[in-house]
């Protein structure tokens, strides 16, 4: 279940719209087939799957400002773009001899 507080809630909600949200969040969470109350056991599960299908390693890397501007404008998700093209640079030998 998420948690919101209200005063972090638009300000441009109406009166009604602000006192639905109220009486959403004074009520209590429903449970049914489609959507199970999570036990620690299932957040276990939820763990374990996440830290199977996870291949690459974090690290920290310094790019120029030029370099990192470029990147951004090919949009959301130019982070695995830079993932991909640094493996495809590292198996290219003549470019590897050009940067050392």
């Amino acid at each position: 279940m998420v948690k919101v507080n209200i005063k972090d809630i638009d300000e441009t909600l109406t009166k009604a719209e602000l006192d639905e949200i109220k009486k959403a969040a004074a009520k209590e969470p429903f449970f049914d087939d489609d959507s199970p109350e999570m036990t620690q056991d299932k957040l276990q599960q939820f763990k374990k799957m996440y830290g199977k299908t996870r291949t690459k390693q974090t690290i920290s890397l310094r790019l120029s400002p030029e370099t990192l501007s470029k990147a951004k404008m090919y949009g959301k998700g130019y982070t695995s773009f830079l993932s991909r093209l640094l493996d495809e640079a590292i198996n290219d030998e003549e470019l590897i001899r050009k940067c050392i």
